[in-house]
This record gives structure tokens, C-alpha cells and sequence, in this order.
């Protein structure tokens, strides 16, 4: 097994020396001594964010007010530039997307305007592994429309608690269904589901389908136009490297432009328009309509950089190193960490049209292991019940990293170190 050991290294020291992106790592700031792993929850700083925030600041300094329209970007256009920027990544026209709010906050928005309940179509279907705000989100919607929850979400099963069958849930789109709304990869597992399908089994029914695209967006290519989803929304502090609590973005096809927002306000507004004060609303002709307020520069200024650093790779170079660095964790998995006495196994789907960005490595002592991870210096994160997520990311981590992770995963469970930490979570884990 030592041999084995042996040739993964030799293995990933290879990789490294190939890897077409491994210029981007100096670019990021890594927390000192360790081996972060963790970017699926929160993408690294990078210098190229850092000047941008720095920008921001001293535009802010230095205009004040006049920032709105002199600073570079302006701040009065920052939205829609962002959104333009981001469009490429998520296979839409550049006035489809815009950086507005937070992840739940568009989740309200867009589904307060698509679902519309009319006679039996009453009934919004979603998915019982779904991360917990956007059940939260929903269950609100329907409150405020006075229907209950228990009778009018649907949350389609799991069969293994784990992955989610796209036909089980295309089953359920009905004429008792007035809108579907699902992740595009699930958080936990890792699963990317088949969104091209799913849309056009939903349309089929006529019945619009929106995505919550956070645990995807930067990781893994998207075709939202060519696939004809009706709207999509995701946070922009996981793969895209924003910053914790960045500003989120929004996509809404063009098909819809001439729909009114449910939730209007007031940078919502058409541009030239806005500051007529009218108690009229008139809104922006495109994707901009659904945003709500004023969005929080310093909170949206590193995506300037953070942009450009996936302008500068392209996203089918990320993706292919992502899916390079996913089953080369799978493969030590398999070979070093599975067999007694390590009992490891993987939770996330082998075909990489079914994987998105991490890897939920599964072991029923998964808390306290995760817990020992750290303490070595490698920065994972823990889901209930029991998977460690790995989420190596293409832009600023090695395959010689993942490599020491699974030696350290190895040493951990032969010397029970494990049994060091407390089997209860810390408030985030």
C-alpha cells in the first residue's frame, strides 16, 4: 500500500508540472499553513480582488458621491457591468444577467414573479435535498399566497439520501404544477443534475423552471440560453471568489423581459429614468428589472477582479481541471481509503456529466475527522451525517495537496486521532 502511496504522489507531482492554470495559484492568497479545501464554501482572496476593493475604497475616498458616475466602473452602471461579465459564464446574453442582492433575496424576487398560482396549478415542486434557505424561501411564498406548504411543495425524494433521478423528478411536473425550482448541483453529494433535461421536460408541461446555481457557477459551464431555462440566480462567494457575503447575480431569459418584478424597486428602474423620482415605476428593459436596491459597492467591487481572473482562464480550461482534480481524489479514495481499517467511501457520481465541483468523501466519524483535518492544517468542511467535502478548486489548488490530504486521512483514522475531537459541531462546520 506504501507503493501505492508512493506512485499517487509521483502521479500528482506530474499533473502539476502540466497543469495549463497552475499560473493562477500565485494569484491567491492561501491562509498560512495550510492546505485550503474549502472553496466551495468560500472562494480564496485574490490580489486581483484585493486591488479592485482597494480601488473601490479610494473612489469612495476620494469622489464621494460623485463615485456613482465618475468612478472606474461607475458605480451607477457597476450592476449591469458585473452582469454583462458574468453572462459568459453561465451561457447568456450579457442584459440577461445582473448582480443584484443575496442568494435568498433573489429567490424571493424571482419566484415571487413566476409562480402564479390559477386554478389546479397550484403547486410548486423542489426537492427534499435541496439546501435548507430555498425550502425555507419557498415555504414562505406560499404562506404569503395563503396555501399550505404540506399540500403545495413538493419535494421529490431521494432514493439513497444522496442523489436525486431526474426522471423521478420530471414525473412530477404535472397540470397541478405551476413551478419547479431545483439546484443545479446538490450541496452535499456534489451531483450536477441534468438542468437541459429537466427544462425541457418542465416546458413540455408548460411549467417555468428556475435553478439555484450557487454551488455551480465558476465550477462548471453553463447554456442557460441554449437549454431555455426561464431563470436562474447564485451567489457569487463559492467558486467565484467575491468575498464572504459578496452581492449574488441574477439571470432571467429574454423571453420574460416584459414581466413586472414582484418585489419592484427602485434600482430597478429604467436608467434614464431613475431619477425622475416618479412614483410611477418604469422598469429597466431587461434582467436589471428584477433588481431591488442600491447594491453595496465595497460588497461587489472584488468580482472586478474576480472576473477578470476567469476571463484570463476561460471556463472550459477550470472545468477541465476540476473534473481532472475530482476523479484523481476519487481514484486515491478508491484505492487507499476505502479498505479497512480507513472504511472511506464517495458520495458524489463518477460520470462526470453528473458531477459538479467537490467531492463528498463519506465516513461515519465524518465530524471529528474533519475536525482532525484541520488541526493539520487541511481546511475541509462537514455536512450531516456524515461527508467531509472536498472541494479542490482549478484556479488555486494542487494535485499534490490532494494527495496530502488523503495521506493525512490515512494517519488519522490509523492512529484514531480522531477520537481527540468532540463528536458535537461547532456553530459553522
Amino acid at each position: 500500500m506504501t507503493d501505492s502511496l508512493r506512485d499517487f504522489r509521483d502521479r500528482a507531482r506530474r499533473l502539476d508540472r502540466t497543469d495549463p492554470l497552475k499560473r493562477f495559484r500565485r494569484r491567491f492568497a492561501t491562509p498560512s499553513g495550510t492546505i485550503y479545501l474549502d472553496g466551495n464554501s468560500l472562494g480564496l482572496l485574490s490580489r486581483d480582488a484585493r486591488a479592485a476593493l482597494d480601488g473601490a475604497v479610494d473612489a469612495w475616498k476620494t469622489l464621494a458621491i460623485r463615485g456613482w458616475l465618475e468612478a472606474d466602473p461607475p458605480w451607477f452602471h457597476l450592476a449591469e457591468r458585473l452582469g454583462a461579465r458574468c453572462a459568459p459564464l453561465v451561457g447568456a446574453a450579457p442584459d440577461e444577467v445582473v448582480m443584484s442582492g443575496t442568494t435568498t433575496v433573489n429567490i424571493h424576487a424571482l419566484v415571487n414573479t413566476f409562480y402564479r398560482p390559477e386554478g389546479r396549478r397550484t403547486k410548486i415542486v423542489a426537492d427534499e435535498l435541496d439546501f435548507p434557505t430555498d425550502i425555507y424561501a419557498l415555504k414562505s411564498v406560499l404562506k404569503l399566497r395563503g396555501l399550505d406548504p404540506a399540500e403545495h411543495l413538493i419535494l421529490v425524494r431521494s432514493p439513497d439520501g444522496l442523489t436525486l433521478n431526474e426522471a423521478e423528478i420530471a414525473r412530477h411536473f404535472d397540470e397541478t404544477t405551476a413551478l419547479a425550482f431545483l439546484p443545479s448541483v446538490l450541496y452535499r453529494s456534489g451531483q450536477l443534475l441534468d438542468l437541459e433535461f429537466l427544462t425541457a421536460r418542465a416546458h413540455e408541461k408548460r411549467i417555468p423552471i428556475g435553478f439555484d446555481c450557487s454551488h455551480s457557477v465558476g465550477a462548471v459551464p453553463h447554456e442557460l440560453d441554449r437549454w431555455g431555462v426561464d431563470f436562474a440566480l447564485w451567489c457569487s462567494y463559492k467558486y467565484l471568489n467575491g468575498g464572504p457575503g459578496a452581492t449574488a447575480f441574477l439571470y432571467v431569459n429574454r423571453r420574460h423581459f416584459g414581466l413586472d418584478p414582484a418585489l419592484a424597486g427602485w434600482f430597478g428602474s429604467a436608467k434614464e429614468k431613475q431619477f425622475d423620482m416618479a412614483l410611477d415605476f418604469t422598469p429597466s428593459p431587461d434582467a436589471g428589472r428584477f433588481q431591488i436596491s442600491s447594491p453595496s459597492i465595497l460588497n461587489a467591487a472584488p468580482l472586478i477582479g474576480s472576473l477578470g481572473i476567469f476571463e484570463a482562464a476561460g471556463m472550459a480550461a477550470v472545468r477541465e481541471k476540476s473534473l481532472r482534480m475530482t476523479r484523481f481524489l476519487m481514484d486515491m479514495a478508491d484505492a487507499l481509503l476505502a479498505a479497512p481499517p480507513y472504511g472511506f467511501s464517495i458520495g458524489t457520481p463518477r460520470e462526470e456529466a453528473r458531477r459538479g465541483g467537490h467531492v463528498a468523501v463519506r465516513h461515519p466519524e465524518g465530524l471529528r475527522i474533519a475536525e482532525a483535518l484541520r488541526a493539520h492544517g487541511i481546511v475541509p468542511d462537514f455536512r450531516p451525517p456524515d461527508i467531509v467535502r472536498i472541494a479542490p478548486i482549478a484556479l488555486y489548488n494542487t494535485f499534490t495537496e490532494l494527495w496530502t490530504l488523503v495521506r493525512h486521512l490515512r494517519e488519522i483514522v490509523e492512529t484514531r486521532e480522531y477520537e481527540r475531537f468532540p463528536a458535537e459541531r461547532k456553530a459553522i462546520s
